[in-house]
């Protein structure tokens, strides 16, 4: 094997063509075996092994520095860099990450996880580099659906303006994790379609000395000319507007083709596209028919790619009871909208895009807009959902606060990811969103515990005026939280007694009232009395219980997923200081630090939010 004998870009260096075939034919293998047992993102890495393995032959990691935009397509990256003899590890606790990491190797340049931020990050090293008078070049690989974030497009704008020595690498598959939408998406399409000649005057050769007798003469005139036939002649006009010389579109699995192309970027000073056509999960059947499913996938069977489900298939995800409710209700009013930047499937919305055609709008990765454009929907009568991964919604919270809460617009934002989310890491949990929104004023956030509560509050939300918050987790819903009786009926910033107790009051917001419902059963074996309380409501929050427990002098425990600072418990915190209260007060959730990757089973007990974990804090705090 090729593969067992690499351990540097280096050793890619002096392999000639058919074994750099063999070893691209060795690496996918790779990495399907790895990431049919561990998940991870299949599709988006099986279609770069090939440009991979060009970009480390032509350039020289780490004095070149290579930043991978999101960093879901680096897992040939990381075999090639000395990290195949770990790769086993990849997504596990203690393991590799999914993503590139600066803390991990020498040759990941820059921490990436979320859209659009590569050519940013690129240009701010290179400026570093040429003011520091170091040699090497700045490289950003960017997909053509991280093109659409408008980031990048500032990026590109100074660059050229700047002029510095930075070489973009426009890896276009056609795909985000959906299908990619905009005008954006359709003039790259429109590029594809185009010969693959690496510049004007490669067309311009190809098409005049097809003239006899006089064609190779005309075009050494022509050609001089350049100026005159751009627009006529050149495939990335767009780019060249911008400053930029570009290069494409070139086959992403010609190593000739694709190894000159990037050269003559290197060589050349000021900045640079190639534009690179690959497909995703290519080499890989089901993948490449697929390739939405198998954007990121759990372990799945190799010969059927079926994927292995651990956990009961027949239970629903909060995920499914959204796409389900939010159909429901659209069908008794017209209004209702949902938007979605590329996450229509991810997001629960596909049955919604189906059904309702005219009503779904996919802004591709672009969550500044989405958040902006449903607040002109709201300002003109419509009811939009936004339905965006609780971590990417970090991205707009000007939009949030200046364009929605200032005009107290009634947008619903569903936060699909809200909590630990497991195997894609700190870039992907989302534990921050309290602590984010909670300032705004006006705004109302909401927490399920549960199904029957999640349908109840985005009913609650469709009815509403003003601005809602719904914040729920990865994964499987519970029916109930518990058999005893229904929830009480959903009045705003109204909460509910699980269960009633006298030694310790408890407020558990959504995620974690299963396992804090668990933790108080088995406190009360031990003889300890737990009044638990589900929240619901973060903000506007029902204080009657918290007044309560200080008139009772009974110490609170509060019990989130979100980071302690600025959080829930911060929230309860202030009131019982703003009440003139001393009662002891117990916060539980993450603490601090950026937490790592591992399963959410894992994480919880890391953390201490897992039913032993809470029990355990619970008796030290009342200890």
């Amino acid at each position: 094997m090729i593969l067992e004998n690499i351990n540097s870009p280096q050793d890619l260096k002096n392999l000639s063509s058919e074994e750099l075939k063999i070893l691209s034919d060795e690496i996918r293998k790779r990495i399907i075996d790895v990431v049919s047992k561990n998940g991870g993102h299949l599709a988006s890495n099986l279609g770069v092994v090939e440009l991979t393995l060009a970009i480390h032959r032509v350039f020289h990691a780490p004095t070149d520095n290579i930043i991978w935009d999101v960093g879901h397509q680096s897992y040939t990256h990381k075999i090639i860099t000395g990290r195949n003899a770990t790769f086993d590890t990849l997504r596990k606790k203690d393991g590799i990450s999914g993503f590139p990491k600066i803390s991990e190797s020498k040759f990941d340049a820059f921490n990436t996880g979320h859209s659009s931020t590569s050519i940013s990050a690129a240009q701010g090293i290179q400026i570093a580099r040429e003011t520091f008078n170091l040699p090497g070049k700045t490289v950003a690989v960017i997909g053509d659906g991280a093109l659409t974030g408008g980031m990048s497009f500032e990026a590109l704008n100074y660059a050229g303006h700047k002029k510095n020595n930075l070489v973009v690498i426009l890896n276009d598959n056609e795909m985000s994790i959906s299908a990619n939408v905009g005008a954006v998406a359709m003039y790259l399409h429109r590029l594809r379609l185009e010969p693959a000649f690496t510049t004007p005057k490669d067309y311009l050769a190809y098409v005049l000395k097809q003239i006899p007798g006089f064609g190779t003469r005309l075009y050494n005139i022509l050609s001089r000319i350049e100026g005159s036939f751009k627009y006529l002649l050149t495939p990335g006009m767009l780019f060249e507007e911008l400053g930029f010389k570009y290069f494409g579109p070139i086959n992403g699995y010609d190593f000739d083709v694709l190894e000159r192309a990037l050269q003559r970027a290197k060589d050349r000073n000021g900045p640079v596209i190639v534009h690179v056509l690959t497909q995703k999960g290519k080499g890989y059947q089901p993948a490449e028919c697929q390739s939405n499913k198998f954007h990121g996938v759990g372990p799945f069977e190799i010969d059927t790619g079926n994927v292995i489900c651990s956990d009961d298939p027949n239970k629903k995800t909060f995920t499914a009871v959204f796409g389900d409710k939010i159909c429901e209700m659209a069908r008794e009013n017209k209004n209702i909208v949902a938007i979605t930047a590329a996450m229509e499937e991810g997001t629960g919305l596909t049955g919604f895009a189906k059904e309702f055609p005219n009503r779904f709008f996919d802004v591709g990765i672009a969550e500044q807009h989405a958040v902006t454009m449903a607040a002109g929907m709201a300002k003109a009568g419509l009811k939009p959902f936004v339905s965006i991964y609780s971590t990417f919604m970090q991205r707009a919270y000007d939009q949030v606060l200046h364009d929605v809460a200032l005009m107290n617009l009634p947008v619903v934002f569903c936060l699909d990811r809200a909590g630990l989310v497991g195997e894609d890491g700190p870039t992907h949990h989302g534990v921050f969103d309290i602590s984010i929104f909670r300032t705004i004023p006006g705004i109302e956030i909401l927490a399920p515990g549960d199904e029957s509560e999640f349908r109840d509050m985005l009913e609650y939300a469709s009815k509403k005026s003003s601005p809602i918050i719904i914040r729920y987790p990865r994964g499987k819903v519970f029916e109930k939280i518990t058999d005893q009786k229904d929830h009480l009926p959903l009045f705003e910033g109204k909460s509910e007694v699980l269960i009633d107790g006298k030694d310790v009051t408890v407020f558990a917001l959504g995620n974690t009232l299963k396992n804090t419902f668990d933790a108080a059963k088995i406190l009360s074996d031990e003889g300890i009395s737990v009044k638990l309380i589900n929240p619901r409501f973060v903000k506007p929050f029902d204080d009657s219980e918290l007044k309560n427990a200080i008139n009772h002098n009974m110490p609170v425990v509060t019990v989130e997923d979100n980071v302690l600072a600025g959080g829930f418990g911060s929230m309860v915190s202030e009131k019982i200081a703003d009440l003139g209260s001393k009662v002891p007060i117990c916060r539980i959730g993450i603490p601090d630090t950026f937490i790592e990757h591992a399963s959410v089973k894992e994480l919880h007990k890391l953390v201490g939010l897992d039913t032993n974990g809470i029990v355990s804090k619970i008796k030290l705090f009342l200890s």
